[in-house]
């Protein structure tokens, strides 16, 4: 444990944030793609979508076996049938969503000007569920994250493309994103940037820090530590972007905020739009 200690305070003293405070959206995602296009050349944009296998070489072939036969193909099939599952009123959830449902992940989230608020695909899953007269589902695992993650492979290859409007509004949830994201936080005096940003490809312990480029791109993701935790079905290894979110602010000894929570619904949003351009890869496996 104090090697871990030791090995966080050396990555929180290092600098290089490629972003200005009061820079715009798009100046931003110029500064930050370019960011990772300079400490990894010759790995493209759409290699980020594979995570930390874009940067490391050693661990890529290892991994690229096991999707070969991948552990959260019978998740899929599970989300596809909770997917076209009828509601007792006679509707599915392909009646709440533009294009039946069907190929839109790279749209998400975005900002809706009507209520202001940070739509997500989680959070219209389940607001699909209450307007039809269904309960909601729990957050970041199990049926929510199937039917997330069944909805995303519709979009596989297709590039995410997330905007940023001329509204007020839709900025201050962006900035309040991109503040989150570099404050740092908990015991261990960490933020996100301090490993996804100033250190990927480095390692801390036995795991290589991956880009924080393409992270949105392959979620709801599969992941063996996941797995390994709750094996009592087919979906145990399946969890959400805010799921992820919540075990990297426990990993810092900061209290973790709940899934769809303002907090983490900015921070998704931010994260998005600057993997703008990246293809979507639902779902992936990953440690």
């Amino acid at each position: 444990m104090k090697k871990l200690i030791a090995a966080a305070a050396a990555l929180a003293v290092v600098a290089g944030s490629p972003l200005v405070a009061q820079a715009s959206p798009e100046e931003d995602l110029k500064d930050f793609q370019a960011h990772y296009m300079k400490r990894f050349p010759g790995v493209s944009v759409d290699d980020y979508t594979n995570g930390v296998y874009a940067v490391n070489a050693d661990a890529r072939s290892s991994w690229e076996s096991i999707e070969d036969f991948p552990p959260y193909d019978e998740a899929l099939i599970q989300g596809e049938q909770f997917f076209n599952e009828k509601f007792a009123n006679g509707k599915t959830y392909a009646d709440c969503f533009p294009n039946g449902g069907i190929g839109i992940r790279q749209n998400y989230p975005y900002f809706d000007s009507e209520s202001g608020d940070i739509k997500t695909l989680e959070g219209e899953i389940n607001e699909c569920r209450e307007a039809n007269g269904e309960t909601p589902l729990k957050w970041k695992v199990g049926k929510l994250a199937a039917i997330s993650a069944y909805m995303a492979s519709t979009s596989d290859g297709k590039k995410l493309n997330v905007e940023v409007p001329d509204d007020p509004r839709a900025l201050e949830w962006y900035n309040k994103g991109k503040e989150f994201y570099y404050s740092k936080r908990g015991q261990l005096n960490l933020s996100c940037a301090n490993c996804h940003v100033d250190n990927p490809g480095m390692r801390i312990r036995a795991d290589t820090l991956s880009p924080a480029l393409g992270h949105p791109s392959h979620f709801p993701v599969w992941r063996m530590k996941w797995a390994a935790k709750d094996n009592s079905n087919d979906l145990g290894g399946l969890g959400t972007m805010h799921r992820r979110f919540g075990g990297c602010n426990k990993q810092v000894r900061a209290k973790p905020f709940p899934a769809q929570s303002d907090e983490y619904k900015a921070l998704e949003y931010f994260l998005t739009y600057m993997s703008n351009g990246v293809p979507v890869s639902a779902s992936r496996t990953r440690k």
